[in-house]
């Protein structure tokens, strides 16, 4: 049995602008969320580190408006799903192995998905393994991890931070990579799900896990995955925040290259580029979804 922290209910109802309600399942005897609203050909849109569905609330709108069904998961140890108190537990197999079960129970075709920060290496990686459900991809400031990638050094102090810090401030987190403070109640949002030091295992894992040399678990996998999306004809779209303090512009052209494509610029926008400028990047989505 895994043990790990459910977070009360309760803590998570009532936020800002989130009236959806949450469906589980039982994944390695773990209670996972997911929200699945709407009708037509489903988007799937996945989070990455240190957020959970809530992130995508502003999307989900223009969205649903243009008739498309959204599906956005919780990862194990974030937002509604139960979190593993081992740092141990949490890898890149196994989360990926979590979503593609999700694609499977819901039977999912001809899907969009839409990644964001470790929801890419994710996504990305279920498109390749799974292409027969996945038809478009939608990158937001995101990558891929082969091992050889140059981090930045806002990333290796972030990650320094993580390493030393236990009781993982989220909330800070999310307010110091957006471009437009998201203001307290959002901020509290993004906190909620982490009611204690032992929930935050899952958000402080994902820096650790994240490879910086090809001898690192996940490395072989990241770059099988780029190698297949290289010459991946599959339509693709690249949105990038023009103020990115994480993952900057000038990375988010190199990697839209590497694929095949060009990125689309978000102004004033951050690192959390659907805080900033979430209802416009979800009637960006639709209209290009629905002129393909």
């Amino acid at each position: 049995m895994v043990d790990a922290v459910r977070t009360p209910d309760a803590l998570l109802e009532g936020l800002p602008d989130f009236p959806f309600a949450p469906r589980f399942r039982q994944v390695e005897g773990l209670r996972l969320a997911h929200i699945d609203e709407g009708d037509g050909r489903p988007v799937l849109l996945l989070h990455g580190e240190p957020t959970w569905s809530f992130l995508w609330r502003k999307l989900i709108g223009p969205l649903l408006d243009a008739g498309y069904r959204t599906i956005a998961p919780d990862l194990a140890g974030f937002g509604r799903s139960d979190k593993p108190v081992e740092l141990g537990w949490y890898s890149y197999d196994r989360h990926t192995d979590t979503v593609a079960e999700l694609l499977e129970q819901l039977d999912l075709r001809d899907a969009t998905v839409v990644v964001h920060d470790w929801g890419g290496p994710i996504g990305l990686r279920l498109a390749v393994e799974h292409p027969q459900r996945i038809s478009r991809i939608v990158a937001l400031d995101t990558g891929l991890f082969t091992g050889h990638q140059r981090m930045s050094d806002n990333w290796h102090a972030f990650r320094d931070f993580v390493e030393r810090t236990d009781d993982l401030p989220i909330g800070m987190l999310v307010r110091r990579a957006c471009h437009t403070d998201p203001g307290d109640t959002v901020v509290a949002a993004y906190d909620a799900p982490f009611p204690n030091e032992a929930s935050k295992a899952g958000a402080r894992a994902f820096p650790l896990i994240l490879p910086t040399s090809p001898e690192m678990a996940g490395a072989q996998a990241g770059q099988r995955v780029l190698e297949a999306m290289r010459i991946d004809e599959r339509p693709k779209l690249f949105l990038w925040a023009d103020s990115d303090p994480v993952l900057p512009l000038s990375v988010g052209e190199r990697f839209a290259a590497a694929l095949g494509g060009e990125v689309e610029v978000v102004g004033n926008a951050g690192h959390f580029l659907q805080e900033d400028a979430g209802e416009q990047i979800g009637r960006r989505i639709a209209d290009w979804l629905s002129s393909g």
